[in-house]
C-alpha cells in the first residue's frame, strides 16, 4: 500500500513544535536580543528612507538614525540609574512613612474589634520587604538597557544589508511578485503596530507624569517612564506600570495620594487605551482579544519579558504567514477577528 504524501502523522508534528519550543527558550537570551533588533530595525527602515527621499545618502541616514535610537537608550539609562541612586537615599524616609501608616491600621482595626496581633501586621506591611519589592521592579527595568551594545550592532549591520535581503529573497523564489508582496505586508503590519503603540505609549507616558507632578508624587518621570514601556504589554502592562507607583504614592503621600495617583493611570489608561488608540489604531490588529491574551501568556512564558513586549507583532507575524497557506489559512481564521471570518463567509456565499 503506497502511504500518502500529503498526509501528515499529528504526534510527529507535536513532538517537533515541543522541541522548536524548547531550543526556542535554551537558545532565549540570543533571539531575543535578535528579535529586538528586528524589530528595531523594521521601525528604523522607515525613517531611513523618507531621509534618504530627502537626499541624504543612505550612510548618514542611518548614521542619523542609530544616533538618535542611542540618545535615546543612555538618556532612559541614565534617568532609570539616577532615580534608583535617589531612591536608595530617600528609602529611610519612605520606610518610616510606611511604618506610620502600619501603625495607624493597626490601631484602627482594633478600634473597629478586630482582633489583630501586631506582629502578623508587622509582617504583612515590612517597610524592608514593600520598598524592596519596588526597588526590584525598577532594578528590572535598568536590565532592558544591559544587551544594548549587542543589539545595537545587530540593528546596524541588519540596515546596513536590508536591501541585500530583498534581492537574495528575489533570488531565491519563484513567484517574485507574490512573496515581495507577502513580506512588504508583514512589515508593513509590524511597522504600523509598532509605531501607533510608540506614539500611544509616549501619550500615555506624558499624561502620566504631568498628573503625577499634579499630584505630587516623587519621581513622577520615573512612573511615566514605566507606564511608556511597559503600555507594549497588552491588556496587562498598564496594570503593571500602576502599581508601583501606587504603592509609593501610598508610602509618600498617604491613602489620598494613593487614590488620587490610582484616578490618574485609571483615567489616562482608559482615554489612551479605549479612545485614542482605537481611532489611530484603523484597521486594528486582526487578532482575536482571547488571541492577543493567550499569545502575551505563551510568548512570555517562552521567551520572558521580552516575550510579553513582543507578543502582539510575533502573534501577527504566525498569522499572515498561516493565512499566505492554503493548508494552514484556517488556523489563521481562529486567530482573526469574528469581522474577518464573517467577511470570508459573505466572500464564499
Amino acid at each position: 500500500m503506497t502511504a500518502n504524501k500529503n498526509y501528515t502523522n499529528p504526534a510527529l508534528t507535536t513532538a517537533s513544535f515541543i522541541i522548536i519550543i524548547a531550543g526556542v527558550m535554551y537558545a532565549q537570551t540570543l533571539i531575543t536580543q535578535l528579535l529586538l533588533a528586528l524589530f528595531i530595525g523594521i521601525i528604523c527602515i522607515q525613517h531611513i528612507r523618507w531621509l534618504q527621499s530627502k537626499k541624504v545618502p543612505k550612510g548618514a541616514a542611518i548614521a542619523l538614525v542609530l544616533l538618535f535610537i542611542t540618545t535615546l537608550f543612555l538618556f532612559f539609562g541614565g534617568l532609570i540609574g539616577k532615580s534608583l541612586s535617589s531612591f536608595s537615599n530617600d528609602a529611610p524616609l519612605y520606610a518610616n512613612n510606611l511604618r506610620q501608616i502600619r501603625n495607624s491600621l493597626f490601631d484602627m482595626l482594633n478600634a473597629r474589634g478586630f482582633s489583630l496581633s501586631s506582629g502578623v501586621l508587622a509582617q504583612q506591611l515590612d517597610p524592608g520587604k514593600i520598598m524592596g519589592l519596588t526597588a526590584t521592579f525598577l532594578g528590572r527595568l535598568g536590565g532592558f538597557m544591559g544587551n544594548a551594545f549587542t543589539i545595537f550592532f545587530l540593528v546596524l549591520f541588519l540596515l546596513l544589508e536590508a536591501d541585500g535581503v530583498v534581492i537574495k529573497i528575489s533570488a531565491v523564489v519563484l513567484d517574485k511578485e507574490s512573496t515581495q508582496g507577502y513580506i512588504e505586508k508583514m512589515v508593513g503590519s509590524i511597522r504600523h503596530y509598532l509605531s501607533i503603540k510608540t506614539l500611544t505609549s509616549l501619550l500615555t507616558g506624558l499624561l502620566i507624569w504631568v498628573a503625577l507632578l499634579v499630584v505630587g508624587v516623587d519621581y513622577a518621570i520615573l512612573w511615566a517612564l514605566m507606564a511608556f514601556l511597559l503600555n507594549y504589554i497588552p491588556n496587562i502592562g498598564s496594570i503593571l506600570a500602576a502599581l508601583p507607583a501606587l504603592l509609593f504614592s501610598l508610602v509618600q503621600l498617604g491613602v489620598g495620594g494613593a487614590v488620587w495617583t490610582m484616578i490618574v493611570f485609571l483615567v489616562v489608561n482608559v482615554v489612551v487605551g479605549n479612545v485614542v488608540e482605537p481611532k489611530v489604531m484603523g484597521k486594528g490588529l486582526g487578532l482575536s482579544t482571547f488571541v492577543i491574551f493567550f499569545a502575551l501568556i505563551f510568548w512570555g512564558f517562552v521567551l520572558g519579558t521580552i516575550g510579553m513586549f513582543l507578543s502582539v507583532p510575533l502573534t501577527m507575524i504566525i498569522k499572515i504567514i498561516l493565512n499566505n497557506n492554503p493548508t494552514t489559512r484556517s488556523i489563521a481564521v481562529f486567530l482573526g477577528t469574528e469581522q474577518e471570518a464573517k467577511a470570508l463567509l459573505d466572500e464564499q456565499n
